[in-house]
């Protein structure tokens, strides 16, 4: 009846399952991202990829792909130029693991209080929001909801004060930006230098949002969550961190569902196929009891990035 064919990423829960049971007629071929290759998507109708699938001539050049579904907030990992210039439809999920990261930021805050890092707590810090979209947005209002003096800044939005007004007052800074020519190494030497001496600066946006050696040069603490070259991260900059995680601060049940039900959305939409249902989320079993961040900092430290990544239980 659906003459089509997917290849996704087998990583990307809820999926198989739901064209399985819902579009019975749909093939679909879950792969290893690594295997995702030119062969692979050359007879494939729709992608539906992470950010380690590269997205570009040198991969859909031949193939019949009409859509490329990335289950993710970023897509830089796509050229989309490119596919626009050649009727291939794509698309993000902006806001999908919102709540996940802003509840990661939270247990952040939360350790980051407790440690008494180099951080004074007889009155609450001022912390800069730099990207005030789906999570900025919601990490500011937890923020104020916990007392802290909040300072927003995302001039594209015309949202809040100037980034050097940001440095200079903030005894925090997190990002929550895109990848682009324009935020690539915003936070960089000359950034840090105008920031107070002890700031804690944390990036749960996109790794090349800030320039991790001059992070380290800096000597400012940090949490990252997002790394430069994932999955081959700068061992230095690791240990050094105060919390450092391997890109899951979106890696939530209910943000990876709502990722998924976004690209079957956009699937059916394209292909005319039936909706599909809200997926029901199953019971998590993932580390949610407080100080889950310094567990996974201390597995990570010792541990593989990318293995970590793969077998991080959604929670």
């Amino acid at each position: 009846m659906f003459n089509i064919s997917i290849v996704s990423d087998k990583h990307i829960p809820f999926l198989v399952e739901a064209v399985q049971t819902y579009w019975p007629n749909v093939r679909i071929i879950p792969m290893k991202s690594d295997e995702i290759d030119t062969e692979a998507v050359r007879q494939a109708d729709v992608l539906v990829v992470r950010t380690r699938t590269r997205i570009n001539e040198s991969l859909l050049a031949g193939s019949r792909v009409r859509l490329v579904c990335t289950a993710t907030i970023g897509f830089d990992h796509i050229d989309t130029v490119y596919c626009e210039q050649n009727g291939i439809q794509w698309i993000s999920c902006p806001g999908c693991n919102a709540q996940a990261v802003c509840d990661y930021i939270q247990e952040a805050l939360e350790e980051y209080q407790l440690s008494n890092v180099q951080c004074p707590m007889s009155q609450m810090p001022t912390i800069g929001v730099v990207g005030v979209g789906h999570v900025g947005s919601l990490v500011a209002k937890m923020a104020e909801q916990k007392g802290y003096q909040v300072l927003l800044n995302d001039p594209p939005k015309k949202i809040g004060v100037s980034l050097d007004f940001i440095a200079k007052k903030c005894d925090i800074i997190t990002f929550h930006v895109p990848l682009d020519e324009t935020t690539y190494h915003l936070c960089n030497a000359a950034f840090l230098s105008k920031c107070k001496p002890n700031a804690l600066i944390i990036n749960a946006a996109r790794g090349g949002v800030v320039d991790e050696q001059a992070l380290l040069q800096s000597g400012h603490p940090f949490i990252l969550d997002t790394w430069e070259n994932e999955p081959s991260i700068n061992p230095l900059v690791l240990q050094k961190a105060f919390r450092a995680s391997m890109h899951i601060a979106g890696y939530s049940l209910e943000g990876k569902r709502n990722a998924t039900q976004t690209c079957l959305q956009a699937i059916a939409q394209t292909f005319q196929l039936p909706s599909i249902p809200t997926i029901s989320i199953p019971p998590s079993h993932g580390d949610t009891a407080p100080g889950w961040l310094e567990r996974i900092t201390e597995k990570l430290k010792k541990g593989d990035f990318e293995q970590l990544r793969k077998s991080y239980p959604l929670r």
